[in-house]
């Protein structure tokens, strides 16, 4: 595979930016879905609603005739509060009308193509998980049709030069094709990354795999997938439901363990009132290129981020695209190798929901897309409400307080009129707030319990180390996540906040394997949060002791927020964890072969440092270079005004020295181009060290 150049010959298929504006003019065909998909609609939703109106009309019992408007206050945010909690649980009891799909029998024909958009990341580790997925692909049979794409977006020069020795490598050892290609500029992020590929090479390929750099799934899922996408001449986008792996730390292996317990019965849910109007979470999917192509091109926001601009969460509006044009989108909950990476600590976590909080309170400027499908428009509520019900949340709480305090400090005015007969009793029924109180946390904890029971029943309790281990593990995972659950709220709220006042999240690499972060950090993350928990324990221990019986939870989590982000980040607390077999997932316990294989390709494949060395070392290596150079695009003409980076390399390399020298010349636009150009490396690397 070393003889193959670094990129095949193009195959445009055009892509036109869409008008969301116009109506599509392909009608949707309602025969679609079936009338189990509207059952389950009508259980998750339906019963949202009915949950809704009954916590609505208890709640202004509870207050009686005339709420003060405290009380209005408390009422408005209680009511979203109450769905929501009441959808998890109502989804999930949707989930038993799920559908199971078939595979056909029938080898497929189309032309396969494994995506994998990158941005700085371990390039050893992400073609480690493509190799082992080649292999496994032409173990499958599909060596003929299918083939793998990197598409780098890095900028780093050292970056991509330890991306090109490392595909130089992972091609000697690939039964498939590895192609890759380093955009020169990095327009609209992932968006512009995937449309620049079909626009280029797209005419070559009939589907395509879109994976992250830290997933992969297994090479018999992607052949039923292919399969079922070419039964079906109308499905556009298969979504799997990818099973969190590889966790070290405390926080980490709680995600992991939480996605593998209760992620499969969420599946269902979303699976069965989503129908074929489904939803698309960027990565671990099969879509069909030509559809892709001429209904995705997503045109940018007019204004500034963080409303303008790119459209960050792309994902759910691709698959909302895809619906508007008539295409079927279905997430296939019953396909098992699919895997994805997690975030290693709570503050990685909290830089990535920057971004998509971000994203998703974009969506609210395309709810008005013309020819939009309702599920569509309901998983952007979903999407936005996951985010916004955490400064709501908070709200509630501090509304409660003031209701609380106003109680207290307060004198109740029993005789409001002069000539009043009979006096004015204060109006708080506390019993049936209890009862909604307990309500709460029933529709919030019962999915969970159901998702623990299921897994008992299974083989997934016996692959988790046992009944007994995967009911300690969903204590532990219920407790850390109740005190996590305040941080987040604050978080998120700080979030949103900042997204209103115009801050945008900018566009950087994500974090795969984290380290457990120093005090002083921590302590600068949280310190507001434990000044927030100490000043509210203060107050309700003078003035309403009680109160801390339900608050204590939320207080115990802002208080303790700088141990547990810590100590959750701790690869050996994780390694505790796993000895006494809390949070084991069956994956764990046994690999997936895919994951084993691309472990063991990762640590053959080359890792050199992402720094100033490694550029020095490519001009000392000859075998270094050749592979670099083997991996670089065929030189293009251009005109001088596109060239000037190059240029003024090629000047200061002139004037040099040495390498050494040379490098020292060179500015980062100017070492971009001497990296991307064969010519330059040649001029350069002739220099003496």
């Amino acid at each position: 595979m070393t003889a193959l150049p670094a990129l095949p010959p193009e195959a445009p298929l055009d892509m036109p930016e869409q008008d969301f504006r116009a109506r599509p003019s392909k009608a949707w065909p309602s025969r679609w879905e079936s009338p189990a998909t509207w059952l389950a609609r009508l259980i998750a939703f339906g019963g949202t609603a009915a949950a809704a109106w009954i916590g609505f009309q208890q709640m202004l019992i509870t207050f009686g005739d005339k709420p003060t408007p405290m009380q209005i206050a408390l009422l408005v945010l209680f009511v979203p509060t109450f769905a929501w909690v009441g959808f998890s649980f109502f989804a999930t009891l949707a989930g038993l009308l799920a559908p199971r799909h078939r595979t056909p029998e029938v080898p497929g024909e189309a032309k396969l193509v494994v995506l994998m958009p990158v941005y700085h990341e371990d390039a050893s580790a992400s073609l480690g998980l493509l190799t082992a997925l080649a292999r496994e692909l032409a173990a499958e049979g599909m060596a003929d049709r299918a083939e793998i794409f990197v598409l780098s977006d890095s900028r780093d020069p050292a970056v991509a030069v330890a991306e090109t020795q490392a595909v130089a490598a992972a091609r000697a050892q690939s039964p498939l094709p590895i192609w890759y290609r380093r955009r020169q500029d990095n327009i609209d992020r992932k968006t512009g990354n995937i449309s620049e590929f079909i626009r280029r090479w797209g005419g070559r390929y009939d589907q395509m795999v879109v994976l992250d750099a830290d997933s992969v799934m297994s090479g018999a899922t992607i052949r039923e997938l292919s399969a079922r996408m070419e039964a079906d001449p109308e499905l556009a986008l298969i979504q799997t439901m990818p099973m969190l792996v590889g966790g070290e730390t405390i926080f980490a292996r709680l995600t992991q363990f939480a996605g593998r317990v209760y992620g499969p019965m969420i599946a269902r849910g979303v699976a069965a009132w989503s129908g074929n109007t489904g939803n698309f979470w960027g990565h671990n999917a099969i879509i069909r290129v030509r559809a892709f192509a001429e209904s995705c091109g997503l045109p940018r926001l007019p204004g500034k981020p963080p409303f303008g601009g790119t459209i960050l969460s792309h994902d759910f509006v691709e698959a909302a695209a895809l619906c508007r044009c008539g295409w079927k989108v279905r997430l296939d909950h019953d396909l098992r190798g699919s895997f994805e990476g997690c975030p290693p600590t709570l503050l990685d976590m909290a830089a990535r929901e920057r971004r998509w909080a971000q994203g998703n309170l974009q969506h609210i400027r395309l709810m008005g897309m013309r020819g939009m499908r309702g599920v569509s428009r309901a998983h952007f509520i979903i999407g936005i409400m996951g985010f916004v019900m955490s400064p709501i949340w908070l709200a509630l709480i501090l509304v409660g307080l003031v209701l609380s305090a106003t109680v207290l400090l307060s004198t109740p005015e029993y005789f409001p009129n002069a000539y009043q007969l009979f006096p004015t009793w204060p109006v708080f029924d506390s019993r049936r707030m209890l009862w909604l109180f307990a309500a709460a946390m029933g529709l919030l904890l019962l999915p969970k319990l159901i998702g623990t029971l299921r897994a008992w029943w299974r083989p997934l309790a016996r692959n988790s180390g046992g009944r007994a281990r995967i009911f300690a593990s969903a204590l532990f995972e219920i407790l850390l996540s109740a005190l996590i659950a305040p941080v987040q709220m604050l978080t998120q709220t700080r979030q949103i906040y900042e997204i209103l006042r115009g801050h945008d999240s900018g566009w950087q690499a994500q974090v795969r394997a984290g380290s457990m972060p120093g005090w002083a950090v921590v302590l600068s993350r949280h310190w507001v949060h434990v000044a927030l928990g100490l000043g509210t324990l203060a107050v309700l221990a003078n003035f309403s002791p009680w109160q801390l019986v339900w608050l204590s939870p939320i207080l115990a989590g802002l208080i303790l927020s700088p141990f547990t982000s810590r100590f959750s980040a701790s690869p050996v607390f994780g390694r505790w964890a796993r000895m006494r077999g809390l949070l084991v997932t069956p994956e764990e316990r046994m690999p997936p072969p895919v994951m084993a294989e691309a472990t063991a390709i990762a640590r053959s494949l080359p890792r050199p440092a992402r720094d100033a060395g490694t550029l020095a070392r490519l001009g000392q290596d000859p075998q270094m270079l050749a592979r670099h150079v083997s991996m670089l695009p065929a030189p293009q003409d251009r005109p001088a005004a596109e060239r000037l980076d190059q240029i003024t390399a090629a000047a200061k390399i002139a004037n040099a020295a040495s390498q050494a020298e040379a490098l020292s010349f060179l500015d980062k636009a100017e070492t971009d181009a001497l990296v991307s150009d064969p010519a330059l490396l040649r001029q350069w690397s002739a220099l003496p060290r």
